[in-house]
């Protein structure tokens, strides 16, 4: 409570006085209607960008307030599908206004944020609807950054490419699995090299745009060179504007939760956004002439700052600034394990049954709908570990080497900030925002898994009259 008194008389954005400054360039950002590309584009405006010269390219408009007043009304929209390859390119061609008479046009930097996050699934026969956004369109956009001439490029990786999958049931002499606790940091050796080993389809296909975008460093742009270079957010992205992870316990109210000791590394999401605008300010630097050493094509860990927090922790937060209305009651891990492969093997069935010559018997096993899809084992290779992310490269200085991250929000002061801003607006902006994220694939995974079995857990309740909640303890 005392993080939230200090944190009341602060402005929606903790980070505006830490941005580099003004570059006066043209900038692109897919994503940029939703939830980290939003963040980037009001730094971009805090720090004294032209609006004018901001063009968001986003599958949907956007519905956050903060998107809808003041200058960043005047930011150009632009409805594209990125796995769309002529609609991408159509939108990177559109005119621009005209410059100031007798000056150049800007450079161009393209941010890119868009994604979608499946990562429910892990069978490699699914890997097609990850790679369709996440690779096809990072190509897609990538073809398009080079084609209209734009000198930088940064990617929103995942620091998730790194994690390993491990095996849950485990025989009676083990203690617990074999990569239950798991430090992540920039080094390329510690990825998984098979397709099993990455904890789902969506770490797969992030990682896989994530090589392509650190190959097109240093390729023809136009009449210049592209520099790229990734960002890996730590696990997850979360804060005010609709976020998935802290932000919708809050709408949601009761979450049931089976990880609460579990210790993980999060990002707020103007630590992440900060970060983009400093790897941006390197290659800028870079190409400027700079004597620090070259970052380009490589990927940057970024984390909040201070020691990493339990869930635990943000329960107990939240817990006690919503006044007891925020709640989280605990499930048996191995019991909701056991479901998570009943779910997944079902949706497989259904999967291959549909492939094949009995495919009318999809007709009797209809689709998994709510939120208990995303309650499947590859949640668990994400959530159920101890995941630490080091992001000290990025916070060196670009002296030697690094990206002068200075991210210095911590997640305690992070959730409060979520909170504070979800009382000041009712709640109303985040249901909202959460609201337009309904479709499969949008979203961090472990709180609509949580919503799915509370889902289930009602319905149970309703028709048997016994409270599933008390066995499942």
């Amino acid at each position: 409570r005392r993080t939230v008194d200090e944190l009341a008389a602060s402005p929606t954005s903790l980070l505006s006085a830490k941005l580099p400054p003004k570059t006066g360039r043209r900038y692109i950002i897919t994503g940029g209607a939703g939830f980290l590309g939003g963040w980037m584009v009001l730094h971009l405006l805090a720090r004294g960008e032209d609006p004018r010269r901001i063009r968001v390219l986003d599958i949907r408009r956007p519905i956050r307030k903060d998107l809808l007043e003041g200058a960043a009304t005047e930011v150009e929209f632009i409805q594209v599908d990125v796995s769309d390859a002529k609609a991408v390119q159509a939108a990177f061609d559109k005119p621009w206004p005209l410059a100031v008479p007798g000056e150049p046009e800007p450079e161009i930097t393209v941010f890119h944020t868009a994604a979608t996050i499946r990562f429910f699934e892990r069978h490699p026969d699914l890997l097609h609807l990850s790679e369709k956004v996440n690779l096809r369109g990072t190509q897609n956009v990538l073809d398009a950054t080079r084609r209209a001439g734009a000198s930088t490029f940064v990617y929103t990786s995942s620091g998730s490419i790194s994690v390993h999958s491990n095996r849950f049931f485990l025989w009676p002499w083990e203690k617990e699995p074999k990569y239950f606790t798991q430090l992540v940091n920039d080094d390329d050796a510690i990825i998984p090299k098979r397709h099993e080993d990455f904890f789902s389809n969506y770490a797969v296909s992030k990682c896989n745009a994530e090589r392509v975008v650190r190959a097109a460093d240093k390729s023809p742009s136009g009449k210049s060179v592209l520099r790229t270079g990734c960002i890996r957010p730590g696990n997850g992205i979360y804060g005010p504007g609709g976020d998935l992870l802290v932000g919708v316990y809050l709408v949601k109210k009761t979450n049931p939760t089976w990880i609460p000791n579990i210790l993980q590394s999060f990002i707020y999401v103007e630590n992440c956004s900060l970060a983009h605008l400093c790897y941006e300010a390197r290659l800028i630097e870079i190409q400027n002439g700079g004597k620090n050493p070259d970052v380009g094509g490589q990927a940057f860990c970024v984390a909040d700052a201070g020691p990493p927090a339990t869930y635990g922790d943000v329960y107990d937060a939240l817990t006690q600034l919503s006044n007891g209305v925020c709640v989280f009651p605990k499930l048996s891990c191995t019991t909701m394990l056991g479901i998570a492969q009943l779910v997944e093997g079902y949706d497989l069935l259904r999967h291959f049954l549909a492939q094949s010559p009995l495919a009318v018997l999809t007709k009797l096993m209809p689709r998994l709908g709510g939120d208990i899809t995303f309650l499947q084992p590859s949640m668990f290779a994400l959530t159920v570990i101890h995941l630490i992310f080091d992001d000290s490269r990025a916070r060196s200085s670009p002296e030697k080497g690094g990206l002068g991250y200075n991210g210095g929000i911590t997640t305690l002061e992070g959730v409060c900030k979520v909170v504070l801003e979800h009382q000041r607006g009712d709640g109303e902006g985040w249901e909202r925002v959460i609201a337009g994220h309904k479709e499969e694939g949008h979203g961090f995974g472990l709180a609509r898994a949580e919503k799915g079995v509370e889902e289930v857990i009602e319905k149970v309740a309703n028709v048997v009259g016994v409270d599933p909640q008390r066995v499942l303890t």
